[in-house]
């Protein structure tokens, strides 16, 4: 991995960058070899809900979300609490499983943590 203080902007054709958001409308159905992922760093979710949806398209780009609702529902949890924003290492790790299995139940059960309030459909239906 490089690092760099220059901007992704600067870095890639704006056409090959796709800004992930669990608050796009695009699900991620595949990692696109040719395509530049970038991953947010916000950390309160409340207080800058749908910001980094607004970044993305501001800056005239493609995003995504991860595809928490398609393949885990939401379960009762004594606070009541549901999320798809994850930590930056999460979506880090769904992706690279992701990439290696080509498999989204599994790549999200290692990346979601249950106190997300998700769990995979196909356990819950067991």
């Amino acid at each position: 991995m490089d690092t760099t203080p220059e901007s992704y902007l600067d870095l890639f054709p704006l056409d090959a960058i796709v800004y992930l958001t669990p608050d796009s409308e695009n699900v991620l159905e595949d990692i696109n070899p040719d395509k530049v992922y970038v991953l947010g760093g916000l950390v309160d979710e409340s207080i800058h809900k749908q910001l980094t949806l607004r970044r993305a398209r501001e800056q005239c780009l493609q995003t995504a979300r991860l595809p928490i609702r398609e393949y885990m529902v939401k379960v009762p949890n004594s606070r009541n609490y549901h999320s798809e924003t994850l930590a930056i290492n999460q979506v880090f790790d769904i992706l690279c499983t992701y990439y290696e299995t080509r498999n989204w139940p599994v790549a999200l059960k290692a990346g979601v943590s249950s106190g997300k309030g998700y769990m995979l459909q196909e356990v819950v239906e067991e």
